[in-house]
């Protein structure tokens, strides 16, 4: 059978068939090697269209190629994963990822290559929980300097991966594995890494342990990687014949089989426990492999194990209890009311433009009115997670796009045209300041828009940090509908690579309260600024911003920032401060936020 190229659409779930043929190689009889292989799993429980999913599924399925009867003869499946686990999702902004463990654990995997969304809770956040997890996770290529050096003067592998491991199959069949990541999201999620990590091409890294890893006697080298398709497709292209074996890729939810012009076989294999893949290999006379390789789709038809399905009966009660974790404080009321939010400048809607505009270093932010879910005042005082998830309960990404001046217009034009009416389009901003007529035909409303300061300038590309729903050209932000989507707005940072507004909350909040802990013992600190005192902060055109002398406020941020990053890069104590992070050690010392209503949006007539 020819070679198959399966690429399965986001948006494609229409596929119900439970079992179909990617690849047959024409081999038979008792494979050499069995394989199961899934990537990219944000959501345990299973959805309601078919294919249903769901990680009680993938656990009965798993067991059938590991159990039943008709494979007595083979060898004992070896299953691997290629990351992406821990986040996006509305758990996550809870559990901080924590919550798949118990579900991955059940999984029988062998070995996982660690994803982007691994690390966007920290490097020490992952390596904390890689110690509840029963299998090794795996990266040859992304280091931390402040690691350390291995035996052989080698940087470590950022988070204390593995960056390759040798098994033996239940046969004797010794397999070699390394795990490889692309540059290119690693340099997306900046904020969540070390500032100093070092990265290597996954191709150099792999000509140098591929050689290594058959002089430990692998019979076969299987690469996981955590990359986009074109990144994939380039590092099979241009490594030499028989250097790896197969390719096991995450990072894209889509089901791919590639084989190239050097042998190399490249594999994908869907997402969010909807699909996996079951690989028989047969070693060839001349020691190169032949695969039949099986798409699975976890239909409805297929039992849930009861044990894995009780494990997501307990996440949904964990969520459910640290809801009440107490997360934060507002120094001032939050105004969250939907009449408010869709028809005018809000405070809360400022914070949150603005903090997606310095999350992601980007000129401006534009998010919606109706992004805005609780519909209430969030009264000074405490926030809890409660708040944050009520309020921002959609799962879609803040995300980045480039755009021109006359897109930005157009897209502010349209959230003000039904006004006076509410409007989930009505624009939420940062760095931005406009005027409007509300008098003058919808379209045609806008006065004048400010960038930075500086008039907009139709012509000029500004980037925009936005939610995903507005990047796909819904809530009629066709102007913002980026190229993939069938639009003209270019992508920076794409869906894959964004971060939840809960989750981006939740950070944001856990820093200040990790921030402020190392000021406060801080004895050269404590000269600069008073405890006692009550201090709000907010974030501002220059990122955050203290209410207090702006010179000495800069002083102590730098500080404070250099302090935090120093010590959490060296991953000093990076239990106590995950835990800080999640309301166990919050003390009464952390600032409240203070946005308030600044003009950005004007009325003219």
């Amino acid at each position: 059978m020819a070679d198959s190229h399966d690429k399965m659409e986001e948006d494609d779930h229409a596929d119900t068939v439970p079992e179909r043929t990617l690849h047959d190689s024409g081999a038979e009889g008792v494979p050499d090697l069995r394989i199961l292989h899934f990537n990219d799993v944000y959501h345990p429980y299973p959805a309601e269209q078919e294919p249903k999913g769901g990680a009680a599924r993938s656990k009965t399925l798993c067991d059938h190629y590991r159990d039943d009867p008709q494979f007595k003869d083979g060898p004992t499946p070896l299953t691997f994963f290629s990351g992406g686990a821990y986040n996006p999702s509305s758990e996550s902004s809870v559990t901080k990822g924590g919550h798949m463990i118990p579900v991955l654990n059940e999984l029988n995997i062998d070995a996982a290559c660690a994803g982007n969304h691994e690390f966007d809770f920290g490097a020490a956040h992952f390596a904390y929980l890689a110690k509840d997890c029963n299998f090794p996770w795996l990266m040859a290529n992304l280091y931390d300097p402040n690691l350390g050096e291995d035996d052989h003067g080698n940087l470590k592998p950022l988070g204390g991966c593995r960056p390759t491991m040798m098994l033996e199959a239940s046969n004797g069949i010794k397999v070699g594995l390394m795990g490889l990541v692309e540059k290119e999201w690693t340099e997306k999620i900046d904020n969540s890494l070390p500032s100093n990590v070092v990265y290597r091409d996954m191709e150099d890294v792999a000509k140098e342990l591929a050689p290594q890893l058959r002089k430990q006697g692998a019979d076969i080298v299987i690469a996981l990687t955590h990359a986009r398709q074109p990144r994939d497709h380039h590092f099979c292209n241009v490594i030499p014949a028989g250097l790896i074996d197969i390719v096991l890729a995450g990072h894209d939810h889509w089901v791919e089989h590639k084989k190239f012009d050097n042998g190399t076989v490249l594999l994908r294999s869907g997402f969010d426990f909807k699909n996996l893949t079951y690989t028989e290999a047969f070693r060839q006379a001349d020691k190169s492999w032949k695969f039949n390789i099986i798409r699975r789709n976890l239909t409805g038809d297929i039992e849930e194990n009861e044990t894995v399905k009780r494990h997501c009966e307990d996440i949904v009660a964990d969520v459910h209890r640290k809801m009440d974790w107490p997360l934060g404080l507002t120094a001032v009321p939050l105004e969250a009311r939907k009449e408010k939010c869709e028809t005018s400048e809000s405070n809360y809607g400022n914070f949150l433009a603005d903090l997606m505009r310095v999350y992601h270093k980007t000129d401006c932010a534009i998010v919606t009115g109706g992004t805005f879910k609780g519909n209430r005042i969030y009264h000074s005082g405490q926030l809890y997670i409660r708040d944050i998830v009520e309020c921002f309960s959609f799962e879609d990404p803040v995300v980045m796009i480039r755009v021109t001046g006359d897109a930005i217009r157009e897209v502010l034009e349209h959230g003000v045209s039904k006004y006076p009416e509410p409007h989930v389009a009505f624009p939420q901003i940062s760095n931005i300041v406009f005027s409007f007529d509300p008098t003058a035909k919808a379209g045609e409303r806008i006065q004048r828009i400010k960038i930075n300061g500086e008039e907009l300038d139709p012509k000029r590309k500004y980037t925009v940090a936005t939610r995903a729903l507005l990047a796909s050209g819904k809530r009629g932000y066709m102007a913002f509908r980026v190229e993939s989507r069938g639009g003209t707005a270019e992508e920076v940072i794409d869906e894959e690579n964004g971060v939840l507004v809960s989750g981006m909350l939740r950070q944001y909040f856990t820093w200040v309260q990790t921030a402020e802990a190392f000021k406060a013992v801080s004895s050269s600190e404590n000269e600069c600024v008073s405890h006692r005192r009550t201090m709000t902060s907010h974030l501002g055109r220059q990122g955050i911003r203290w209410n207090s002398d702006e010179e000495k406020a800069e002083m102590i941020k730098r500080k404070v920032v250099w302090k935090w990053r120093r010590l959490a890069d060296k991953q000093f104590d990076a239990e106590a401060m995950i835990r800080a992070g999640e309301g166990e050690f919050f003390k009464g010392w952390t600032r409240g936020i203070a946005p308030k209503v600044e003009g950005r949006i004007t009325m003219v007539h």
